[in-house]
């Protein structure tokens, strides 16, 4: 056992402070948090398009046959919690009465709202609480209390975590059981740096809960709630200034990364043997995300024509007016695009290239594309079924008008359909593969040398030995 480490009281039982991250998109499911929380620690199951099962145990494929967006929403909305019902109910069972059971949301998908409600509904008494992240979760306090079920925040800032306080949770103090914070720079999936912050320049984590801790001390939070810390936990050792420190107050630990790589992950054989191969800055903090929000995933093909298609970008105007005294010959029918004489150079080498057709951005840009990717973005567009609150790329939003209001923008990607493909077996160098920045790790650390998968149980006992 690691010095120090003690468990902590959770959902009425002692558990060990070990948390599994809870990744959407069947990336996390029942077998996976089951074995956690078999293991004695806390399994979280994810609630965000989660998969469902046929009489046979077979998935069944989340297939959409609506004519409109708002339709097809509401299916997605049906799935999300048919599906989180099932593995919470599957994982409840695994668990066997030990450790615990949280399911995970991401406050920006579609409907979030609707389907915590429907999925805690209907698993009374199997789940012990909520973490939720990706946007600022007012509600969250309030439905969890409704339910009475623990809610476990994740944010990236003590000012964050002050303006939900002061806000909703306040009201709500006697359920939350923990605040996760994620660190926006080394955490995988989506992140949260605000704008006053450098992407290219991660702060220590330390100073940051710290104030958090400081945050929950003035909100007269005790000290005996957790500060869960997430992203770039790999080894406990690392961490041993952490643990019985007075500054910082009880801390747990949350593993997303390393789950990935275990017997009981769902994830697909391919996707496991890629993340033996990948070296440190192979993981890239990027904003190509629908959402908004910067999100870290392994620098892939897929990726890498996302980059490769942002730079083949120029800025118009729909009149010359300064430097846009050249009409765009290439790439736009007909149509009145004026540009910079150097932009119009570009702009004739990326069409004789074959990237023949442009598309518009919400920013007043062209980017130029073959026209299979035109294609394929097209019809991704078209197909949306509001997965999201608010989305990018097909401009859908989860209001009346269901509209951001904003033109959609090529530059990015349907984020349900990579991730749903690369969860069930589709190619992990053509979808987007998410995965933390101490991803790289797993070739280094000889706990997995000669290709050994771990069970769940035996990656438990390991992190408990520190590492």
């Amino acid at each position: 056992m690691f010095k120090g480490l003690q468990p902590i009281l959770y959902g009425g039982r002692e558990v060990w402070p070990l948390v599994e991250g809870g990744k959407g998109v069947s990336a996390t499911n029942h077998m996976s948090s089951g074995a956690w929380a078999a293991a004695g620690g806390i399994g979280t199951v994810s609630a965000v398009n989660a998969d469902s099962y046929d009489p046979d145990g077979k998935i069944i494929p989340q297939i959409y046959r609506a004519l409109t967006r708002r339709e097809r929403h509401e299916e997605l909305v049906q799935y999300a919690i048919d599906g989180a019902v099932e593995q919470v109910r599957r994982a409840y069972d695994l668990a066997s009465g030990k450790g615990a059971i949280n399911i995970n949301v991401l406050w920006e998908m579609g409907g979030a709202q609707r389907v915590l409600e429907g999925v805690l509904e209907r698993t009374k008494g199997l789940v012990s609480g909520v973490t939720c992240g990706a946007g600022m979760p007012y509600k969250l306090s309030e439905i969890a209390a409704h339910h009475q079920v623990s809610y476990l925040p994740i944010i990236s800032s003590a000012r964050a975590f002050r303006a939900l306080w002061k806000r909703a949770y306040s009201k709500a103090a006697d359920w939350l059981s923990a605040v996760v914070y994620e660190d926006p720079w080394k955490a995988g999936g989506h992140n949260g740096l605000s704008n006053a912050e450098d992407p290219l320049k991660p702060e220590d984590p330390y100073p940051r809960v710290k104030a958090l801790r400081e945050t929950m001390r003035e909100g007269g939070i005790p000290d005996s709630t957790p500060i869960v810390m997430a992203g770039n936990v790999w080894f406990l050792r690392e961490w041993d200034n952490w643990i019985d420190n007075p500054e910082l107050g009880s801390i747990a630990f949350q593993f997303g990364t390393r789950p990935l790589l275990t017997q009981e992950s769902p994830i697909p054989q391919d996707w496991k043997s890629r993340l033996m191969t990948l070296d440190d800055g192979d993981i890239l903090l990027h904003r190509f995300s629908p959402t908004g929000f910067y999100s870290s995933a392994v620098r892939n093909p897929f990726l890498r024509n996302l980059e490769a298609r942002s730079e083949r970008q120029i800025a118009f105007s729909g009149e010359a007016a300064g430097d846009h005294q050249f009409q765009l010959d290439v790439g736009v029918k007909g149509k009145s695009f004026w540009v910079t004489r150097g932009d119009l150079m570009r702009a004739r080498e990326w069409f004789g290239l074959g990237y023949v057709n442009a598309l518009k951005t919400p920013d007043n840009t062209l980017v130029f594309v073959t026209p299979e990717e035109m294609k394929i973005v097209r019809k991704d567009q078209a197909d949306c079924m509001g997965c999201l609150s608010q989305c990018g790329f097909s401009s859908w939003a989860d209001n009346e008008s269901n509209s951001t209001g904003r033109l959609a923008d090529p530059r990015s990607f349907c984020i349900q359909k990579t991730l749903q493909d690369i969860a069930h077996g589709g190619d992990v160098e053509q979808n987007l593969m998410f995965a933390g920045h101490a991803a790289y790790r797993f070739k280094q650390d000889p706990f997995y040398s000669n290709g050994f998968v771990p069970s769940v149980k035996q990656l438990v006992d390991r992190i408990l030995t520190g590492d």
